[in-house]
């Protein structure tokens, strides 16, 4: 199996660092890879990629040596399994529910002793075949990435016990959900702030699982430096290439526009 470049960070306690694929084309991977970041953040939860597109992403990302972080719509064990057999080398599971939806998740994701993940040794993540069981049941269990989202009250009250589950990767926490939640929309809130930071360390004294959250998002920016401070080992970092794609083309307009007059 090709590194994980996300594993990697973590294991080196570095900051990884993701963006969005927000455009439906798996050339968007390439440049993601090609521009330096660790993973490409494949959403399936919020977009209309069926699992034809994504698999063609999850070539790309391996065409380029990006780790693929495809988040799904819930924790579904089928869906799970198929993604994993593409070779998709990370799995995001939103409003996870509470420590028995974690250990489910690592039942899906996790070959044994750690989980129950279906068997087929002529998938593409086992390279068709062509490598040995024994050795690929041992590096996926190694190398994929397992991040749960805890947004509910149930996974935010459970936090640390999910984190300190063998298996669970990440802890994601998102602004959106998470200042809904608290019914709290102020970016600025320090509410908010002083919440997400209990959590940061409780998720830290759990020594399992590092936090997961998005940097400078609309709900709740954080710098890369506050997020490696609260403990954070993966971010997504926004704006998006949708985002920054528009924001170029109005300042082109913008700019042609002043020079006529």
């Amino acid at each position: 199996m090709q590194e994980n470049r996300v594993r990697r960070a973590l294991r080196e306690n570095r900051l990884a660092l993701g963006t969005y694929v927000t455009f439906a084309d798996p050339q968007v991977i390439e440049i993601i890879g090609l521009a330096g970041f660790d993973a490409a953040f494949i959403d399936m939860e919020h977009t209309t990629f069926d699992l034809g597109l994504v698999s063609q992403m999850i070539m790309a990302a391996d065409l380029v040596g990006v780790t693929s972080m495809i988040r799904i719509p819930g924790n579904d064990e089928n869906l799970i399994l198929r993604l994993l057999d593409a070779g998709a080398q990370g799995i995001i599971i939103p409003h996870i529910d509470g420590l028995e939806g974690a250990k489910r998740a690592v039942d899906a994701v996790r070959y044994a002793p750690l989980g129950h993940r279906g068997g087929a040794g002529g998938t593409r993540a086992a390279r068709f075949g062509t490598v040995n069981w024994d050795e690929h049941t041992r590096t996926s269990n190694e190398n994929i990435i397992l991040s749960v989202m805890t947004e509910d009250e149930r996974g935010i009250s459970e936090i640390g016990q999910i984190a300190a589950l063998p298996g669970i990767d990440l802890v994601s926490i998102g602004p959106t959900d998470f200042s809904e939640y608290m019914g709290i929309r102020d970016p600025q809130s320090p509410v908010i702030r002083a919440r997400l930071e209990e959590l940061a360390a409780e998720v830290k004294a759990a020594g399992g699982a590092r936090l997961s959250m998005p940097m400078n998002h609309p709900a709740f920016p954080l710098s890369a430096s506050e997020l490696q401070a609260m403990g954070v080992g993966y971010t997504h970092v926004a704006p998006p290439p949708t985002a920054v794609l528009l924001q170029s083309l109005r300042q082109r307009i913008t700019d042609i526009r002043a020079e006529l007059g």
